[in-house]
């Protein structure tokens, strides 16, 4: 029997008005994605991965279709998935203990509990030491590993990363890439994973979507087979250079002919 899907998509689009004109940013778009697993959306600018996410979260209502989690409608419903966006948005006034512990204390955890949750999570994933230091006193993966663990410590089941690594620099970025395969194998959520990186995706990710611009569309979908746990060593091998490639090549292929001549 087939377990059902942690988060599907249904004939899920959007519509804008542009100078009174329709606009479509996202065609019907169909997606099952099953439980425990990491999912990526790579495409170009503006083929809506992240209108996708703020559907998912709810920020923003689909012209048609729903979003399913555990098979119950949550279309237009907020706080039903964790939701990391580019930006770390650490506050500045908190320290990093207590900026790791919003999330908790947003859904009603005392701060004595979230801090004591926190706490030894801090020591485990690298931060140790760093507890009571201030956002502006810390790097760019530092900061980013205390949004993260803030963003799975909401207790959600569905994690959407949007972009978490892109400001980074490659060195950090390769640290950052591992440190978040431990905290996927260690947390078990599902993650829906949006990057521009296609060699991050395949590193990452159990299955990819590549989509489309004009309108934005799914125009395949990408089975990862490669084995877990996986460690930096494994770019180099023939499967994950080949992977890599037929991605870089349907996204080529996509590309609007207008952009290709630019």
């Amino acid at each position: 029997m087939t377990a059902r899907p942690k988060l599907v998509l249904e004939n899920v689009s959007m519509t804008f008005q542009s100078d009174g004109k329709p606009f479509t940013a996202l065609a019907p778009v169909d997606l099952e994605i099953p439980a425990g697993k990491f999912i990526s959306l790579i495409g170009p600018s503006g083929c809506g991965k992240s209108t996708i996410f703020n559907i998912v979260a709810g920020l923003q209502p689909p012209s048609t279709g729903r979003v399913l989690i555990d098979g119950e409608d949550a279309t237009g419903l907020i706080g039903r998935v964790g939701y990391m966006l580019q930006k770390d948005l650490l506050l500045p006034w908190r320290n990093v203990l207590d900026n790791v512990a919003l999330g908790m204390e947003i859904r009603g955890v005392s701060m004595k509990e979230a801090r004591a949750r926190a706490m030894p999570l801090l020591e485990r994933y690298g931060l140790g030491g760093f507890e009571y230091r201030y956002p502006g006193s810390l790097s760019g993966g530092m900061r980013q590993r205390a949004a993260l663990l803030r963003t799975l410590l909401v207790d959600q089941d569905v994690v959407l990363l949007d972009e978490p690594f892109g400001a980074l620099d490659a060195q950090t970025k390769s640290r950052m890439q591992e440190w978040l395969l431990q905290l996927f194998n260690d947390f078990g959520r599902t993650v829906v994973f949006v990057t521009h990186d296609v060699e991050e995706a395949v590193f990452l990710s159990d299955e990819i979507y590549v989509m489309a611009s004009r309108p934005g569309r799914v125009i395949e979908k990408l089975p990862v087979d490669l084995p877990r746990p996986r460690d930096r060593a494994i770019v180099s091998t023939p499967r994950f250079v080949a992977m890599k490639k037929y991605c870089l090549d349907l996204l080529h292929m996509a590309e609007p002919a207008d952009d290709l001549a630019a």
